[in-house]
C-alpha cells in the first residue's frame, strides 16, 4: 500500500511499506501547510525539485534532525552545506533515469522553470508517482508517461510561475497517469485558481483527484 499526503503548496509525503519520501516540504512559511516541520518524525529521503524557497522549504532542517537523504540537482548540496547539513546527507543527481536507493527508486526529469529545476519520479511497492515540480507545459511529458506509466501525476496549476489549469489539462492528457492531482495553487494571491475548473478541463485518459491540504490518498 502506498499513500500520498498533500502537505500544502507543492509539498508531499509519500509512504511506502519500507520508506517515507518527502517532496518539496515547504512548511514553516506556508500559510496552507498541513503540519509543522517539528511534526515530521520520519523521513528517509527528501526530494527537492529546485532551489526556490517555497520548494527547498524545511528540507535542510528535516534532514539534519532525521538523517534523511536529500535528493536533487547537484548544486543543492552547496546550499545545504552552508546551513550545516552533513555532506553525507546529500545525493546530488542530475536528470536522466530512475535509480534504486534501497527499497525505492528516484529519478529526476526535465522541467521548464528556473532555479536548477527538475521534476521527480518516485517508485516503490509497484507504484510510481510523478511530481512535475514547477514547470511550464512541454511536449516531452508524453515520454514521461510512455516510459514510466505513473500511477499518479502531481501537477502545478497555479499559473503565473507555472502552468495554469489550461496548460495543466494538456499535460494530464500527455502523461496519462491513472490519477492526476493538482497542486501549487491558492498559496499566494498570484496563483489563485479553482481546481474544480481544472478537473472540468480534463476530459479523458486520467482521473482527477482534487485534494485538500493534509488529506491522504491511497494508490490502488
Amino acid at each position: 500500500m502506498v499513500t500520498i499526503k498533500w502537505l500544502g503548496h507543492a509539498g508531499w509525503m509519500i509512504k511506502f511499506s519500507k520508506a517515507t519520501v518527502l517532496i518539496d516540504p515547504f512548511l514553516t512559511q506556508n500559510p496552507t501547510a498541513a503540519m509543522k516541520e517539528s511534526e515530521i518524525d520520519r523521513a528517509d529521503f527528501i526530494v527537492i525539485t529546485h532551489e526556490h524557497f517555497d520548494h527547498v522549504g524545511d528540507a535542510f532542517a528535516i534532514s539534519k534532525r532525521t538523517g534523511a537523504k536529500i535528493v536533487g540537482m547537484f548544486e543543492l548540496s552547496q546550499m545545504g552545506k552552508e546551513q550545516g547539513v552533513p555532506e553525507e546527507n546529500f545525493i546530488g543527481m542530475n536528470k536522466g533515469n530512475l535509480t534504486q536507493f534501497g527499497d525505492v527508486s528516484i529519478g529526476l526529469t526535465h522541467a521548464d522553470h528556473s532555479g536548477n529545476e527538475c521534476g521527480a519520479l518516485v517508485s516503490g511497492d509497484g507504484k510510481t508517482i510523478y511530481h512535475a515540480g514547477d514547470t511550464a507545459l512541454f511536449g516531452d511529458m508524453k515520454l514521461i508517461g510512455e516510459l514510466y506509466h505513473p500511477d499518479a501525476a502531481l501537477l502545478p496549476i497555479g499559473g503565473f510561475f507555472t502552468m495554469s489549469p489550461k496548460e495543466a489539462a494538456v499535460a494530464a492528457k500527455l502523461i496519462g497517469a491513472k490519477y492526476t492531482i493538482p497542486m501549487h495553487f491558492n498559496t499566494f494571491p498570484p496563483i489563485e485558481q479553482d481546481p474544480d475548473k481544472f478537473a472540468e478541463l480534463v476530459k479523458e485518459g486520467t482521473t482527477v483527484k482534487v485534494m485538500k491540504s493534509g488529506e491522504e490518498f491511497t494508490l490502488q
